[in-house]
């Protein structure tokens, strides 16, 4: 997976966009998988030994020489495919993707191709045939993640660290041949498959890239691929973060349930309310949700992620009808709220306790309204609007799911946006992509972001609260370093601004307060930068109370 570095995300997210020239995949193969909805992301291998990043530490943190002989000690003795297949099933999980090759080069599956594989460590498993048979006996579909670029096979033309070092000679034909025999093995090995999942096709031009889906689906036509061999492939990949609402093409997030992709020691689980709530962004979005564990170096996945898996499946076991099989909208999700579908059914899922909610409305008339997390509900049609007034059996911190039952389908309903509480404007917006868009820095979540075009040095965000409110401090999140050397916070007041707030480098992160304050509209007003401001999130808050 990608890491942190920005000139490898912005290589990928500005890169030329190509015309589809991939035959679609297999329609009912597709829509399985777009009504599975959520699905098991799995990185591990030698590098769990050091509790680094796959790939990334090569070189790095880890020296070159030290990481590639990790494998020779890599022994996960308490490895078992059924205990990962079983709790991918018991989350609620429909396929899993593993990570057969990563940038590192290091093979977990049987190849004949290289001797630098999971069948030459003490281990000496083929543990992608194992977890394929383990996923068929416990009805999950798998699925090979494969990363295009090898920073240590000697063909490959980039190496460590990061792949940003080129090397003085390489054959990147001789490593395409490499990698369409590896492939090959994949698919003949372990296949069907239910997913090629390609990462980082560093190096790969558009016609490489297409030479090679050409070619995997020669072998298995009805296979889904992703977008990540320099080709457009079946469906879009936004890591780390929700994808935008897009009914087309299809799209499906990768997000890591702790904060690497590899086993880390002592990491920070997501939340059962993160985890859920993310399910149910991607899903009111119109896409899916890969989520990833790392395992360690023994095999198994830590009981903390195990135990969060569980109880995202006990939650689909009592509302995965709002969740599988149905299509993103009507109503375009927001922080409060997202909304899924399926025939004359929608599904409103309230990510905050409110007792009146209130909606732009629909075409059709609303013939039933159920509280599906207990309590009643009460539809009041309005003729531009749906009120829906709600009394909660209890409060429901993680998603109050109203289920509203209409005289019609609601199926072709085009999307409907529903206003935010606040407006908010930006200067600057990185090559005006949605994904970077100025609301993405007020939207609660930290792994999304407002970012600016290269070559800015100043910039400015305001926030338009749409009424008066008593703030007493402000938290700002910086993204790709410390960018920023001077800004000030400023109110309008009389149609003119002043700055109540001035400062200097902000930093991963920089929370300060100040003298309780009435305001409406605030300009975060980056004054002086070194390139490109990128803001992670900026809060204002309220008194604590």
């Amino acid at each position: 997976m990608r890491h942190n570095y920005f000139w490898l995300w912005a290589f990928l997210a500005i890169g030329p966009s190509f015309a589809q020239t991939t035959p679609p995949a297999n329609q009912a193969r597709f829509e399985a998988w777009r009504a599975a909805r959520f699905g098991m992301f799995i990185h591990w291998g030698p590098v769990s030994l050091t509790g680094r990043e796959v790939g990334w530490s090569r070189g790095s943190q880890t020296p070159t020489e030290e990481y590639d002989r990790l494998y020779q000690r890599f022994n996960p003795v308490k490895f078992d495919a059924d205990a990962w297949a079983a709790l991918a099933h018991d989350a609620g999980m429909k396929y899993m993707v593993f990570t057969t090759k990563h940038h590192d080069g290091f093979c977990n599956f049987n190849t004949k191709q290289t001797d630098y594989n999971i069948m030459h460590t003490p281990f000496g498993r083929d543990v992608t045939g194992e977890l394929a048979a383990a996923c068929k006996r416990h009805g999950v579909r798998f699925g090979t993640y494969y990363s295009v670029c090898d920073w240590h096979h000697p063909d490959f033309p980039f190496t460590g660290p990061g792949g940003k070092v080129k090397k003085e000679q390489s054959d990147l034909e001789a490593y395409t041949r490499y990698l369409k025999a590896q492939v090959r093995e994949l698919i003949t090995q372990y296949g069907p498959l239910e997913v090629l999942w390609f990462d980082v096709s560093q190096g790969f031009d558009a016609k490489r890239g297409q030479e090679v889906v050409d070619y995997v689906r020669s072998l298995q036509p009805d296979i889904l691929i992703n977008n990540r061999c320099a080709n457009p492939g079946d469906f879009t990949t936004p890591e780390q973060r929700v994808g935008v609402f897009q009914m087309s093409p299809p799209w499906e997030s990768c997000i890591t349930i702790g904060t690497q992709w590899a086993w880390r020691p002592d990491d920070r689980v997501k939340t059962l309310k993160e985890c859920v709530q993310t399910l149910v962004l991607c899903a009111g979005g119109d896409g899916n949700l890969l989520l990833n564990v790392g395992p360690n170096a023994q095999g198994e996945i830590e009981p903390e992620q195990a135990q969060r898996l569980r109880e995202m499946g006990a939650w689909l076991a009592r509302y995965g009808e709002s969740i599988y099989g149905t299509r993103g909208g009507p109503y375009k999700p927001t922080r409060r709220l997202a909304s899924t579908r399926r025939g004359n059914v929608i599904y409103l899922h309230l990510l905050r306790s409110e007792e009146r909610v209130s909606l732009p409305g629909l075409p059709c008339r609303v013939t039933a309204a159920t509280l599906l997390t207990g309590g009643t509900v009460r539809v009041i049609r309005r003729p531009d609007r749906l009120v829906l007034r709600l009394k909660p059996a209890q409060p429901d911190a993680i998603d109050t799911l109203v289920k509203l039952e209409l005289a019609g389908d609601v199926m072709g309903l085009a999307p409907i946006t529903v206003p935010t509480d606040e407006q908010i404007t930006a200067s600057n917006t990185y090559h005006q992509m949605d994904e970077y868009a100025p609301e993405r820095a007020l939207d609660g979540d930290e792994h999304t972001r407002w970012a600016t075009d290269s070559g800015t040095h100043q910039a400015w965000l305001e926030v338009d609260l749409r009424w008066p409110r008593i703030v007493t401090s402000f938290r700002l999140m910086e993204a790709c370093g410390s960018r920023v050397q001077k800004f000030q916070l400023e109110v309008e007041e009389g149609g003119k601004r002043r700055p109540f707030y001035t400062g200097t480098t902000v930093g991963e992160k920089l929370q300060a307060s100040f003298e309780p304050l009435v305001v409406r509209r605030v300009r975060l007003n980056i004054l002086q930068a070194t390139e490109g401001p990128t803001i992670w999130e900026f809060a204002l808050l309220p008194e604590a109370k």
